[in-house]
């Protein structure tokens, strides 16, 4: 449809178009513009592409650095510097207070300790016979061996560690050991004594000197740890 409306119209304009008419068609048109004329052929104006090289290059800011600008650098430095000392001393001091409190609470038990031992040995005067008894023994068999006389301190010592005297001794040693310390040296007096027994029933004086030593030393490490030591005449 609209193929053949445009095949008539071109007949249509020819047959009855006037000649005046014509005449105006084949003018060229020319357009008035209001207050400013018009260039229908106006040249485009061309925009110049920007390279890189010619936009400018940004430069950094220099750093100022003033007098105040440091002085407040180094008084926060102080401040945190103080606000760390201040931490420390404070955790140091919680440390000491806790520590304080732990020695206190140890010198309590120490000492509550050595009164109840103070209390066992003013009532334990039948085993502190027993003690004082084994410190005459002992020194009597002391000056029979630095006199090579072993044949008195047999006589002093008896036959084996059967004897009352010896069995007397480890019940004041039972009775006034409380720690594992005192118990040990109990155990290393009877060990040097039964050694000391033999010795001088073989008749062997180096072995007797040796054992005796021992013995004594034993008890007199005893005797220090239960404080019994300035209470025993002889040592």
């Amino acid at each position: 449809m609209a193929t053949t409306f445009l095949s008539t119209a071109k007949p249509f304009l020819s047959s009855s178009t006037p000649s005046s008419l014509s005449s105006l068609t084949n003018r060229p048109l020319q357009f008035s513009c209001p207050q400013q004329k018009c260039n229908p052929r106006r040249p485009l104006t061309s925009c110049k592409a920007l390279s890189d090289e010619s936009l400018p290059v940004p430069v950094a800011s220099p750093i100022i650095i003033t007098k105040r600008s440091l002085s407040i650098c180094f008084l926060t430095s102080f401040v945190f510097s103080l606000a760390s000392r201040g931490s420390s001393s404070a955790n140091a001091a919680i440390l000491e207070a806790d520590d304080d409190e732990e020695l206190l609470e140890k010198v309590k038990r120490d000492r509550k300790k050595r009164l109840e031992r103070q209390g066992v040995i003013s009532s334990a005067k039948k085993e502190k016979g027993y003690l004082q008894d084994l410190v005459y023994k002992l020194s009597k068999v002391g000056q029979a061996i630095d006199n090579n006389d072993l044949s008195a301190a047999s006589s002093v010592l008896g036959g084996s560690t059967d004897t009352d005297w010896v069995k007397k001794a480890n019940i004041a040693f039972t009775k006034l050991s409380s720690s594992p310390e005192e118990k040990i040296e109990v155990d290393t007096f009877n060990s040097s004594l039964a050694s000391l027994i033999s010795s001088v029933t073989s008749n062997d004086i180096e072995s007797s000197k040796t054992a005796f030593v021992s013995s004594a030393t034993a008890f007199e490490k005893w005797t220090t740890l239960t404080g019994l030591f300035g209470q025993l005449k002889g040592l």
